[in-house]
């Protein structure tokens, strides 16, 4: 049996399959675990996700901020993005049975010695204490009131955590960490401006992951969306998205031996920088 760990697929099935026969996952065995953005700017996000759901329990997927954002448009919340590549799955016959599928997926992960998280966790969180709010979130948007839990998900603020946050205010905070976050304060202050790499960073900002003495330091955290960060393995993260919807690489990682795997992504014609 093997875990193999793959960063942000966005709709690039074919590619996402040439990697797991890359790696000759094994449904019956192995498992895999996706970092979020199954779908969106890709040409296939409606295969990923019938792929994925076939997988059951063999699968361990966590939210990023596409896949949110597919069931905010799917619920009439907000219009389109002018680059989304939703139409065919908004469309298909299945799709409230997809859809359904994909807001019962968890918002972080917890397992085998590391943890997992779309995009980042604020400096204050112990892995327990994130696994707890996570739940909280994850009750909202499972629960009778989720339409309104997507009504009321968007907006920056509040851009700090403090655990007497209640309400919408805190659940906000939550997702924007898991599911956004890059660059914040030693204190946990965040910044959603800056997409590119480690350069240039505004004034008094870090990469999440190198704030001093986080409360999550002692456990592997994998994480995404930030393509332009490119693929980071360090002992105390792994950043996996390398950019396949951008024409870069897709990759996965064997979590049991940290082996890398590789395919290229030339085909894809996504525009723009990676982000």
């Amino acid at each position: 049996m093997a875990t193999y760990a793959i960063g942000d697929v966005q709709g690039c099935y074919d590619e996402m399959r040439r990697l797991l026969d890359t790696v000759v996952f094994d449904p019956a065995q192995d498992e895999l675990w996706l970092v979020g953005d199954l779908v969106n700017r890709g040409p296939r996000s409606l295969e990923v996700l019938r792929y994925v759901r076939t997988l059951g329990e063999r699968a361990v997927t966590v939210l990023g901020n596409h896949d949110l954002h597919l069931l905010v448009v799917a619920a009439g919340v907000r219009k389109a993005h002018r680059g989304d590549t939703l139409d065919a799955l908004l469309s298909a016959p299945d799709r409230d049975e997809l859809l359904d599928w994909l807001r019962r997926q968890r918002l972080m992960h917890a397992g085998s010695g590391y943890a997992m998280v779309h995009a980042g966790l604020l400096p204050q969180w112990s892995i327990s204490q994130a696994q707890a709010l996570a739940h909280e979130v994850e009750a909202a948007l499972q629960g009778p009131d989720h339409g309104e839990f997507l009504r009321r998900m968007y907006g920056n603020d509040p851009v700090q955590w403090h655990d007497d946050l209640t309400g919408y205010d805190r659940l906000r905070v939550i997702v924007n960490a898991m599911t956004r976050l890059r660059l914040c304060t030693t204190a946990g202050t965040m910044e959603f401006t800056h997409k590119t790499g480690l350069q240039n960073l505004p004034a008094g900002y870090l990469p999440w992951f190198d704030i001093e003495d986080r409360a999550s330091r002692d456990t592997p955290v994998l994480f995404g969306h930030w393509a332009a960060l490119g693929l980071t393995l360090r002992s105390d993260v792994l950043g996996l998205d390398s950019g396949c919807v951008w024409g870069r690489r897709l990759t996965a990682v064997r979590l049991e031996d940290r082996r890398v795997f590789q395919c290229g992504c030339e085909s894809v014609t996504t525009s723009g920088d990676p982000q």
